[in-house]
């Protein structure tokens, strides 16, 4: 398949740029995988759909702020950098504006010169490689001197405030390591979460930390060629029992988001079992994978021609997705991160 199968038209007017005052007022489009139909109805009657003895898996990574503004030195010219990936100690791969010209040894300051850091690599990736220098724990300091990394479709200034420090971080966001929220999450809340225990579900935590291969996009024609970088996920033994019990006595497995269902599906054994563990995964889900794990999935609305789409699209089917989609485009369902969501059985 080509990555322009996977395309669809956006009124940029659609595209959420602040969270609703309410986090469980979300719009949820429910679409039935077997009849091929949807409707509409709210993220608060999430817990109606599961019955007794299904398992609501989710994601506990937390953001950390990952972007910084800083400048290069002895020049003073503006630089950002959005943190991806930590190499080693104080070594990290970054995404830097302008920083594919960035010469080997060029140096960046950081917080009125609280952080530095040295281009380590030569220029023509996209992914440069920094070394920092700090006194103290350098996450700490990023908690100071940092941003919430919120995605470039959101145009207004980076997250500094309150409002997105909170918001953009889900309500059981407990492992650091995200460079973005796992956005399907951002809907639950106490008493959502409650609502659902309440019905004998069962809620089992995972770990994946959404880094550079949940959004880097697809620059290839065939899909078949795209290869999701790697990230780092976490299943402690409690939620590989829990997920493999669900299964064993015919209850349903729902993903919270793209990026439990990506976890959930890389961590399958052979034998159709789960298995504590911690380790870097790469599945790229495209149509055509056979899902082992996740029955139904809780997932938001994502960008054209992304790998998001593309595993949404192979868990229900991309004809039914873009329909869905456009359903969702007419009536005025708001789109990405801070937007309304679906919830795929």
């Amino acid at each position: 398949m080509r990555i322009s199968d996977f395309d669809y038209e956006l009124p940029p007017e659609l595209i959420a740029q602040h969270p609703l005052t309410k986090r469980d007022d979300a719009r949820m489009l429910v679409i039935n995988r077997k009849d091929e139909t949807w409707f509409d109805s709210r993220f608060l009657k999430l817990p109606t759909y599961l019955q007794a003895h299904d398992l609501l898996v989710i994601n506990n990574t937390r953001v950390f702020r990952a972007r910084l503004q800083g400048k290069r030195e002895p020049t003073g010219g503006r630089v950002e950098v959005l943190l991806v990936r930590e190499v080693e100690p104080l070594r990290w791969q970054a995404l830097i504006r302008t920083g594919q010209r960035l010469k080997r040894g060029a140096r960046l300051e950081f917080g009125e010169k609280l952080l530095r850091a040295e281009v380590v690599d030569n220029p023509g990736q996209e992914l440069r490689e920094l070394r920092f220098e700090c006194e103290g724990p350098l996450r700490e300091l990023l908690e100071k001197i940092g941003q919430v990394p919120l995605p470039p479709y959101i145009k207004r200034p980076a997250g500094i405030g309150e409002d997105d420090s909170a918001r953009y971080q889900t309500v059981f966001a407990r492992e650091t390591g995200a460079i973005a929220a796992p956005t399907a999450g951002l809907h639950f809340t106490p008493a959502v979460l409650d609502a659902v225990r309440s019905r004998s579900v069962e809620i089992a935590e995972i770990t994946l930390h959404v880094g550079y291969g949940t959004f880097e996009p697809v620059r290839v024609e065939n899909i078949e060629e795209h290869k999701v970088a790697p990230e780092s996920i976490h299943i402690s033994a409690q939620a590989a029992r829990s997920i493999n019990e669900t299964r064993s006595r015919g209850g349903r497995v729902f993903a919270t988001g793209t990026t439990t269902t990506r976890a959930l599906e890389s961590a399958v054994s052979a034998d159709g079992m789960i298995c504590s563990q911690q380790k870097d995964v790469s599945l790229t889900i495209i149509p055509g994978h056979q899902f082992r794990i996740v029955d139904a999935l809780v997932t938001n609305f994502h960008l054209p021609c992304s790998s998001l789409l593309m595993l949404v699209c192979a868990f229900a089917g991309r004809d039914l997705i873009l329909n869905a989609y456009r359903h969702a485009v007419r009536v005025g369902y708001r789109f990405y991160s801070y937007g309304d969501c679906m919830l795929i059985i």
